[in-house]
């Protein structure tokens, strides 16, 4: 036998032994950040762990809380049990991508008579679906929980954080083509007139959000992942995150697009199941000169905050101009949300979704 098969082998037996001692509380881990940022690509790696199960995009978690009980937002973030009523129970099971489960309506109905809080019935479905997948441990990737930390911190405090951040100018890119009038940033009125003003504002605003509270649970909950280094060194960077989790690192994981690999004309990256593949955006050939410096005039601080380097020395004055409108109108936008989040919870209206003005 080899030096590297005797390595390997004894790899192998190590992590099957340390495989037989992996417990864990689920949803054991949430894996956030802004859209397009490459959350699906490390979705895919950890779900193919063959003691990990990763859902994908169910959203259910804080948005039926929000639009069912928007009082009970305060409760939980304040650590309070929040009771699961029936009507709560009822929404969850009603919830447009709850499906994406894809637990039988036996074990959904298990896990509500096993449950009197939020929390609990949120742990039992997490439960449910490990069991379906034949593994001890599963959690979510969804990017917008990016800005739900706090609260799925409140509801799960074992969970742990995944947060996958990208070039926010190689994000934009990607958000151009992807936003539409009722998804992502699209949503949001300057998209007609500065759409990539938006894209600066809101990969900012998302990034920020993640980190804020990724700090405040500490490194043995949060971890951040650069998109980047994931497609140039995926096994070193799985290495890293499969150590957070206190899971064996495993060939699994990098040979998640195995058999799925589909090689029709005009598939995305996503739909065609590639393999970790450098140079999808880039934003150096690919934006325009004037969207760059706009960006830049946005989010330049964030950019370099991640390591990122700036390209542009000066901000011409038409440009610094135009930034400060988009920025003074985003800051009054969120204030309207956060006014109307804020009356949501103490009853002032009857609905619990945050529009974009």
């Amino acid at each position: 036998m080899s030096e590297n098969t005797d390595t390997q082998t004894q790899s192998q037996t190590a992590n099957t032994s340390r495989s037989a001692d992996v417990h864990g509380v689920n949803p054991y881990v949430f894996v956030v950040g802004c859209p397009r940022s490459g959350t699906t690509l490390l979705q895919r790696m950890l779900d193919n762990h063959p003691l990990l199960a990763l859902a994908n995009d169910t959203h259910f978690i804080p948005r039926v809380l929000e639009k069912t009980l928007p009082a009970a937002l305060d409760d939980a973030l304040s650590g309070r049990p929040v009771p699961l009523t029936p009507e709560l129970a009822k929404a969850v099971r009603g919830y447009h991508r709850f499906s994406r489960l894809e637990l039988s309506d036996e074990s959904v109905k298990g896990a509500i008579d096993r449950s009197s809080t939020y929390g609990e019935l949120i742990g039992h479905l997490y439960g449910e679906l490990a069991r379906r997948e034949g593994k001890p441990l599963a959690g979510e990737k969804t990017p917008d929980y990016v800005r739900h930390i706090p609260l799925l911190n409140a509801l799960c405090p074992q969970a742990r954080f995944v947060h996958i951040y990208r070039d926010g100018r190689d994000v934009a890119l990607s958000l151009l083509q992807w936003a539409t009038a009722t998804k992502g940033p699209g949503r949001f009125k300057l998209w007609a007139d500065e759409p990539m003003a938006v894209c600066a504002l809101w990969w900012r605003w998302l990034v920020s959000a993640g980190r804020t509270a990724g700090a405040g649970l500490g490194e043995s909950l949060y971890i951040e992942v650069g998109y980047e280094e994931l497609v140039d060194q995926p096994s070193h960077m799985l290495t890293k995150t499969a150590d957070f989790l206190d899971l064996p690192m495993t060939p699994d994981m990098l040979s998640y697009h195995e058999g799925k690999m589909r090689t029709d004309k005009g598939l995305s990256a996503k739909n065609a199941w590639l393999p970790p593949t450098a140079g999808l955006r880039d934003w150096r050939s690919q934006m325009p000169s004037r969207d760059v410096e706009l960006f830049e005039a946005l989010a330049g601080d964030k950019l370099e905050t991640l390591g990122y380097q700036r390209s542009v020395n000066t901000i011409s004055p038409e440009v610094n101009s135009i930034a400060r409108e988009c920025r003074t109108w985003w800051d009054a936008n969120l204030a309207r949300r956060r006014c109307r989040s804020s009356k949501t919870k103490h009853g002032a209206n009857g609905s619990g979704k945050l529009t974009a003005d």
